[in-house]
């Protein structure tokens, strides 16, 4: 009868046809703290999470299964999920590429998968089923462009091969910005079809009442950057020496990621007002950090979507962002958006946010509304609508 649902037998259930009745997560390789993925470990744990919240009485899917290690049960063996420990050792990179390139598609059989997702962006070589991948950027190939020699030269390349091949042959993609989309259609024309934009989920950040025993005195910026070239250390330092000598009383600053300024140029005089801290372990130290500081510093090159300018949002920090790729459509109006090389602007943002008391008013306020863009509600709803295709 026209309208009405069609049914078909799945061996154990009757169920709507196109619905899932088994999702399988590929999370063998995520081990957190190792390797360049700690942003897509974090989104994998918060999403298999809402996954699950959402699906207690089953109405997305009859079973979310998890392929994981042992570094990352404490994280993905969660009730609701069904978790399966994979044998292998995750930080052994000829496992790794066995795993992904062979034995994937022979385990989604085994768990009999309607569907795989891979958090990480690799498909298998081969694999006939319905498959979902997460592109977050394109980096690989920035950095083979740009900085060539500064990534390992065969890793490099096995992973943009990698990508490429995903990008060719996966059923369904989903990238977490309108930036990396249109990177993907350049490096695939005619990938469109097959493309979601899903903003990242933001979880809730929060930071003690209590000032942070690791904040300098005085007023300070605080900034993230690492040692690796789109994150942008050298310019963070250089704009701060720039800002520090035009200023008669400096805020200090505060960097998170990089362990001194000893290899970066930058003035004696302006290098004794800066703080370096390679890695904060506490996380709560770091949220406390970052609310106590006057303004937040992101002068990033290059990023898929960019955590960190609506963390200090949150925080009700006042943002100075660089403006490339996907941070304007992620910082959008509630920042100060800034050419990362163009210091004298970035020192005028600066100053504009440290001593314009309106103006920071008003960009506290924007973050706040800015981050409700982001909730994790939206988020895992628009998920299970792609995977469900």
């Amino acid at each position: 009868m026209a309208g009405l649902a069609v049914l078909y037998e799945t061996g154990r259930k009757i169920k709507k046809k196109g619905a899932i009745m088994r999702l399988v997560i590929d999370c063998f390789k995520l081990v957190k703290g190792k390797g360049k993925s700690i942003g897509i470990y974090n989104l994998a744990q918060s999403l298999v999470q809402h996954l699950t919240a959402t699906n207690k009485s089953g109405e997305h899917c009859e079973e979310i299964i998890v392929l994981g290690n042992e570094y990352n049960r404490k994280d993905f063996d969660i009730p609701g999920i069904r978790f399966v420990l994979m044998k292998g050792n995750p930080l052994n990179k000829l496992t790794c590429i066995v795993w992904e390139l062979f034995l994937v598609p022979w385990k989604a059989r085994k768990y009999g998968a309607d569907r795989i997702l891979f958090p990480r962006g690799y498909r298998p070589l081969f694999y006939r089923g319905k498959d979902t991948v997460i592109i977050h950027d394109l980096i690989p190939f920035y950095y083979d462009k740009h900085f060539p020699g500064v990534l390992n030269r065969f890793e490099n390349a096995y992973i943009m091969s990698r990508l490429k091949a995903s990008m060719k042959h996966a059923d369904r993609i989903i990238t977490i910005s309108e930036f990396s989309r249109k990177e993907i259609d350049a490096m695939c024309p005619g990938s469109g079809s097959r493309v979601n934009v899903i903003y990242n989920g933001l979880n809730k950040v929060e930071a003690s009442e209590e000032k942070c025993a690791l904040s300098p005195q005085g007023a300070y910026i605080y900034a993230t950057a690492s040692k690796l070239p789109h994150k942008n250390a050298a310019g963070v330092l250089k704009t701060y020496d720039a800002y520090f000598h035009q200023t008669d009383n400096p805020a200090r600053l505060v960097v998170v990621g990089i362990p001194g300024t000893e290899e970066f140029e930058i003035s004696e005089e302006a290098a004794a007002y800066v703080t370096c801290y390679k890695y904060i372990q506490r996380t709560e130290d770091m949220h406390s950090l970052l609310a106590g500081a006057k303004a937040f510093l992101f002068l990033s090159l290059i990023e898929g979507f960019g955590f960190p300018p609506l963390e200090a949002m949150q925080l009700g920090v006042p943002v100075v962002s660089s403006d490339r790729t996907a941070l304007a459509e992620v910082v959008g109006d509630a920042g100060l958006l800034t050419d990362p090389d163009n210091y004298a602007q970035t020192v005028e943002c600066l100053n504009r946010v440290l001593e314009d008391e309106e103006l920071r008013a008003g960009l506290i306020q924007k973050g706040y509304a800015n981050v409700k863009r982001f909730d994790w509600d939206s988020r895992i709803a628009a998920y299970w609508e792609e995977l469900s295709r």
